[in-house]
């Protein structure tokens, strides 16, 4: 049998960040006619090799080929006009342009948007997108725009894709779509590789595996020849066990009565549309929907961070008696006795201050119970040599800055924080998002432990496989709408998909 040549050749791949080695004497081969998943923890150097075939950084040391060819690539227009175009997570596009203005933005010569977008038709016919090419950005969901995304790359001749992290935000409906396009993509003869946490993603989609480990290359399997549990073991280095345990409630009683609640964004949009549900402490209540449902605004106004137009949020104490959360600001919320903890979409945005280190931020949580002007460092410092410790926290210390660190370990270090709070309310928006598969179960298992000790965890999150293993109950949003709430047990992935886009769901409870 003739030995294939690799659409992609990396040999000895090496990149320094001062003293930080993202990636050590890397090899990797991509072939056209495959999808290769690239597999690795937070910090293991997948995006970072990505960056340096797509152009965005230059390798310190090393050789990369395309079609057995030696090339230098030190821009993404080098990448480009060799046919590689990158899909990052975070879109990069121009919301008031069209998809096809987006599409052609850049590109030299005469602007034609008539046959541009006879020729995006023609891309999303052979491949089965779906485009508008004259509708504009702010009118598309998620998944519309990274479409957009992708078709942008193929347009400009691309056969060598990456994409990374493509699925963290779209429904199981709008997953398999896609899945359907990557696979003709790859019967056409592109070569695709996907950056992603899911396993369950990797083994129905890609047709060879490569792990990636403190940045070295420790090799690479085609996936109907291995399972989760491997390529987890070999991610990390040891075993791993892959199991979310969901102990039964304990006594649950109410802690949470939200009551026709309605929400505006600030320039009126309505958010929240007429919202009731029940939290329970020592049990997890799962928040399913689309990437702007609501969920952000529902978590924000039970932490009074967010104005309520009507409705009630209250608070029930141990005793039955109720506390009105609305019209309290944060820290009247938390003079009541209650403690609610918040882990927002945005870390450093709202989470965590950038230029300040690990123990200053661990501060920001409980300064003002100082007894003095003078602050106690002692304590904060203590809390996160801690959360280092026990999350694994990659840092050269607790004295560094939290801006140094990698986006999964600045995640682990928001989490670590809001958990050591003690609180008797834990909101979590997207949790693991990003994480590695290792931190996100040490993550599970810290949010079980807070169920158990009867905390009432009220749960945001993108990943349906885990909301539904994880969660007693899920209240699925759709449009700022309840659209129902069904068990964590017995509930199907289809089942929540379709009521993440359509109302007229199930309500029990």
């Amino acid at each position: 049998m003739e030995e294939k040549t690799a659409a992609v050749t990396m040999r000895n791949i090496t990149k320094r960040f001062g003293p930080v080695l993202a990636n050590d004497k890397v090899w990797l081969d991509i072939y056209r006619g495959e999808i290769l998943a690239l597999l690795g923890e937070n910090g293991s150097g997948k995006t970072t090799l990505m960056n340096m075939l797509s152009g965005i950084y230059f390798p310190d040391e090393g050789d990369i080929s395309i079609d057995g060819r030696p090339v230098v690539i030190r821009s993404p227009k080098d990448a480009f006009d060799l046919g590689i175009g990158m899909i990052h997570q975070h879109f990069k596009l121009v919301d008031v342009l069209t998809a096809a203005e987006n599409i052609v933005l850049g590109l030299e010569g005469k602007l034609d948007l008539k046959s541009a977008a006879r020729r995006i038709r023609e891309i999303c016919d052979a491949y089965g997108f779906e485009v508008d090419p004259n509708q504009k950005i702010y009118n598309m969901s998620v998944s519309q725009k990274q479409t957009v995304e992708i078709v942008k790359v193929l347009y400009r001749g691309a056969d060598i894709l990456i994409l990374d992290e493509p699925t963290a935000v779209l429904t199981p409906q709008e997953t398999d779509k896609l899945f359907t396009v990557l696979r003709n993509m790859r019967n056409d003869g592109k070569a695709i590789v996907i950056i992603t946490h899911k396993m369950h993603e990797v083994e129905a989609l890609s047709d060879r595996v490569a792990i990636l480990r403190h940045g070295q290359f420790v090799g690479d399997m085609l996936t109907k020849n291995t399972n989760a549990q491997e390529m987890t073991n070999m991610m990390v280095g040891h075993a791993v066990t892959l199991n979310i345990d969901r102990p039964e409630p304990v006594d649950p009683k109410p802690r949470i009565e939200v009551e026709g609640l309605t929400v505006r964004s600030i320039d009126g949009i309505l958010k929240l549309d007429d919202v009731s549900f029940t939290a329970n402490s020592g049990e997890i209540l799962g928040i399913a929907g689309i990437s702007g449902c609501g969920q952000k605004e529902l978590l924000e106004a039970i932490a009074g961070l967010q104005p309520v137009e009507k409705g009630s949020i209250s608070y029930v104490n141990d005793d039955g008696t109720k506390e009105e959360l609305i019209g309290k600001d944060p820290l009247a919320i938390a003079g009541l006795g209650v403690s609610l903890s918040f882990v927002p979409e945005d870390r450093l945005g709202m989470g965590l201050v950038a230029n300040m280190d690990l123990a200053d931020n661990m501060m920001l949580r409980s300064f003002r119970r100082g007894r003095s002007v003078f602050t106690d460092r002692r304590s904060p410092y203590r809390l996160a040599e801690n959360v280092v410790r026990d999350l694994e926290v990659v840092t050269p210390g607790v004295s560094t800055p939290v801006r140094r660190l990698s986006g999964g370990n600045v995640q682990k270090v928001l989490v670590g924080r809001e958990i050591a709070s003690a609180p008797t309310v834990l909101l979590t928006a997207y949790a693991v998002r990003g994480l590695d598969i290792n931190s996100s179960y040490t993550i599970y298992d810290l949010i079980n432990q807070q169920k158990a000790s009867g905390v009432a965890v009220i749960y945001v999150g993108e990943d349906l496989d885990v909301l539904l293993e994880l969660a007693d109950r899920i209240l699925v949003l759709c449009g700022g709408k309840v659209s129902g709430i069904v068990p964590g047990r017995g509930a199907s992935k289809r089942e929540v998909g379709l009521m993440m886009t359509k109302l007229g769901g199930k309500a029990n409870g």
